[in-house]
């Protein structure tokens, strides 16, 4: 067990950090009134429609919403989008033709893409003959030489391609800052295709977001950031529109796009979760940085580090072992709201290449928003917890470690 004393020590070093995310959670949650504002939400937009959903009021004003949040020309915020990899499977193989070129610039992606992209004889982007490259981070920044090789030998590819977050890499998420300074070089280097972006875990951690910097196009999932808790299902693809365009013509068809689609239950969950986005990442950064403060008092290494802000609501943690990594996961689950009874173990999960622990006590199924955590069963062991809608979840859950001071 964790001490309190320990707690209300850390708590009282994080003090700056905290205000500093308050400042941008009320800067977020009036940019966020303001859009519902604009667009004069009101009580019909939250009724669902059947059949093929044409006027259906509710999902055009959520996306318009939602675009205007993101400072961008146009959005899909939709249930039918099953997950993240599944609304960034949606950009690739909607602005992607057959032997066109993609670069990625910020190493190899999430591991549920793997399949997506270089899978034999599934509909991969591989069996379409799209060529996808992947640039690693120099010191967790783009490579700047490497992607000017790059041009110098194959030329301007039609997509460069980033991910925010770190996946299951011991490295920091990008910042706007750094995503930006991306966007400056490709473009120097003559490039004016599409920049777009796996921006899943990053919403409202910053005043701008990614579009507002120069990204063309950009994904995430409506149960982690922006759904805020409460958006039952689906994910988002929001950019220029002529490349959400496309997108919407591969998630129904290029002679529909997004002029139809319904959703029976309606869209209050989705609308109110937003509302809420910006206050709950609050509380799953909050929640994050206590644990970094408080492992790293113990002896353990968590990234991101103390010293710097975080540009994603995960916490990575290094155990060394598989038995501590295990256990670690087990309490969060035993301190969950929902299934606190179940003992997580590893499993072989679809679209992971090794075994995977997940601890998910989740009101929505998966909901990395909500406090859970994730880890590949591999040297080194690092665990990567995420979300909270609670501050006060967190430092229960933080209490109950049976974590000792690491020699």
């Amino acid at each position: 067990m964790i001490s309190d004393k320990l707690i209300k020590q850390c708590e009282e070093n994080l003090k700056k950090q905290f205000e500093y995310f308050e400042d941008i959670a009320l800067y977020n949650q009036e940019k966020v009134l303001s859009a519902f504002q604009k667009n004069r939400l009101a009580l019909r937009h939250f009724t669902g429609t059947t059949g093929y959903g044409y006027g259906d009021e509710g999902r055009d004003t959520l996306n318009t919403v939602f675009a205007d949040i993101f400072g961008a020309e146009k959005a899909i915020c939709s249930p039918n989008i099953v997950s993240g990899t599944h609304a960034l499977s949606l950009c690739l193989f909607g602005v992607l033709m057959p032997n066109d070129k993609a670069l990625c610039i910020t190493g190899t992606p999430y591991d549920t893409l793997n399949d997506v992209i270089y899978g034999e004889g599934n509909g991969s982007l591989k069996d379409y003959g799209i060529e996808f490259t992947c640039i690693d981070l120099l010191n967790d920044k783009i490579d700047k030489e490497k992607i000017k090789e790059y041009f110098e030998t194959n030329g301007c590819p039609k997509m460069i391609y980033m991910q925010r977050s770190r996946g299951y890499a011991w490295r920091d998420a990008m910042s706007i800052s750094d995503i930006s300074d991306a966007v400056e070089f490709v473009k120097s280097l003559g490039f004016d295709g599409c920049i777009m972006l796996d921006n899943c875990y990053g919403e409202f951690l910053d005043k701008l977001e990614a579009t507002n910097v120069g990204v063309n196009l950009m994904a995430g999932s409506m149960i982690k950031n922006p759904g805020g808790g409460i958006a039952p299902t689906g994910g988002y693809v929001v950019g220029s529109e002529k490349y959400v365009n496309l997108v919407q013509n591969k998630l129904t068809a290029p002679s529909i796009g997004g002029e139809v689609g319904s959703y029976t239950s309606g869209y209050q969950y989705y609308f109110q979760g937003l509302f809420l986005a910006p206050h709950i990442v609050l509380q799953a950064v909050k929640g994050s940085l206590l644990f970094g403060a408080v492992l790293n008092e113990l002896g353990y290494e968590t990234s991101p580090r103390l010293d710097t802000m975080p540009n994603d609501i995960i916490r990575a943690i290094k155990f060394n072992n598989e038995k501590d990594l295990i256990s670690f996961i087990q309490t969060i689950q035993h301190n969950s709201p929902i299934d606190s009874y179940v003992d997580a173990l590893p499993w072989e999960m679809p679209g992971y290449e090794d075994q995977v622990i997940m601890a998910a006590g989740c009101f929505v199924q998966g909901s990395s928003i909500e406090l859970s955590a994730d880890a590949p069963i591999k040297p080194p062991y690092i665990a990567y917890m995420q979300g909270g809608l609670t501050y006060e979840h967190a430092k229960i859950v933080l209490k109950n470690l049976n974590l000792t001071q690491k020699n």
